[in-house]
């Protein structure tokens, strides 16, 4: 009988959710008693075209979406969507048995959890966010092991094996330094770099007051500016950005992207990050020793942003402006705040180094491995 192990990961909808799962399945693909691991998810999703990345991951379909916030003509087409996405994972327990599961939230994961429960396979979540979703709450009680990412999750989730953790984030984020980032994106080495981003989605508000600012911090203020747009943003931007500053093009000092598939680059080259306050992005800004500008999703579930930046504020690295006053002026404000006071910028971005942890990826693999029967 073979000691090697199959895997199920799951966890999708946005790149919260995700890219701390595939940190853990290139970790468990690296270890010697790996045998298979299949990554479960929804197709028309973004951990679909990351899995295409894998060619040693197998990907599971499930055709689950979210749950509907109000009762209304959508919820029972929702419902019958859930059931066979849950029998799906049912059938996929019994074909590829797994020795355990993973999963890391979000309701791409609720069919598989729901699945290892009702046929008493091993699983482990791991919470991404400092107030956890709705998935994570129901599935805590019966985890093996609960990881949190915030020491808030550990009074929520009920568990009697719950582990503050913080969120893993893929190796490369420790692997390169500042001059090498910047070689790799042809930043001059002395200029300091604003990046303005929104996550795997892009933010309408963060880019809107962007467009604005690009003449003159680069102009001005003589800055380097990288803003990410986000896939469906990037063109609506592009073209605004063209009546207010015709000849952008020719700024050697910015750089406009609507997606860097190598976010450890731009963030990495930073010295301050304009950011929503999604827990991914924080961790991932943190790792790089960035200053952060936060502008909380004001809609996010249980207002978890707003939250997570809050926390951020009292740690003293980062400043926090609301989304309905991101406004160019107000945002030139504030990075004019950071960029005359070198003083208060270099002791943000100590407090930021200090707490960086080393990746807590090892320590996730581990506690998978000994939920295993």
């Amino acid at each position: 009988m073979s000691d090697k192990k199959v895997y199920f990961i799951s966890g999708g909808g946005t790149g919260g959710h995700i890219y701390p799962a595939f940190t853990i399945a290139e970790k468990l693909l690296k270890e010697n008693d790996t045998a298979k691991i299949y990554y479960i998810g929804n197709p028309k999703n973004q951990e679909f075209e990351i899995a295409k990345k894998y060619p040693e991951i197998e990907f599971l379909p499930v055709n689950v979406t979210g749950m509907p916030r109000k009762l209304s003509f959508k919820f029972p087409k929702w419902a019958l969507q859930f059931i066979f996405s849950y029998l799906k994972a049912l059938n996929y327990i019994k074909k590829y048995k797994p020795d355990c599961i993973f999963t890391t939230g979000g309701y791409v994961s609720a069919p598989i959890v729901f699945g290892a429960i009702t046929l008493k396979k091993p699983y482990m979540i791991h919470d991404c966010d400092s107030v956890p979703g709705m998935v994570s709450k129901l599935a805590a009680p019966k985890a093996k092991i609960v990881s949190a990412a915030f020491e808030n999750a550990k009074n929520i989730l009920k568990s009697d094996n719950i582990i503050f953790n913080g969120n893993p984030v893929r190796e490369a984020f420790y692997k390169i330094d500042k001059k090498t980032a910047k070689e790799k994106l042809q930043i001059p080495e002395n200029k300091k770099v604003i990046l303005a981003m929104g996550g795997s989605q892009g933010a309408k508000t963060i880019n809107n007051a962007m467009i604005n600012l690009i003449k003159p911090l680069t102009e001005d203020l003589g800055t380097y500016v990288i803003l990410q747009t986000g896939k469906k943003n990037y063109n609506d931007t592009v073209l605004e950005l063209e009546k207010i500053y015709p000849d952008f093009t020719k700024n050697n000092n910015v750089m406009i992207r609507p997606y860097f598939d190598e976010m450890m680059y731009p963030l990495k080259a930073a010295d301050i990050v304009i950011a929503r306050a999604g827990s991914l992005s924080l961790t991932e800004i943190i790792v790089c020793g960035a200053v952060s500008i936060l502008v909380p999703y004001p809609y996010a579930a249980q207002d978890h942003q707003r939250k997570n930046a809050k926390e951020m504020c009292e740690k003293g690295i980062s400043l926090y402006i609301e989304d309905k006053d991101c406004n160019a002026e107000n945002l030139l404000k504030t990075i004019k705040e950071l960029l005359t006071n070198k003083d208060k910028l270099v002791q943000m971005q100590t407090k930021t180094g200090l707490l960086a942890k080393n990746n807590p990826a090892d320590e996730i693999v581990k506690q998978l491995k000994s939920i295993i029967k």
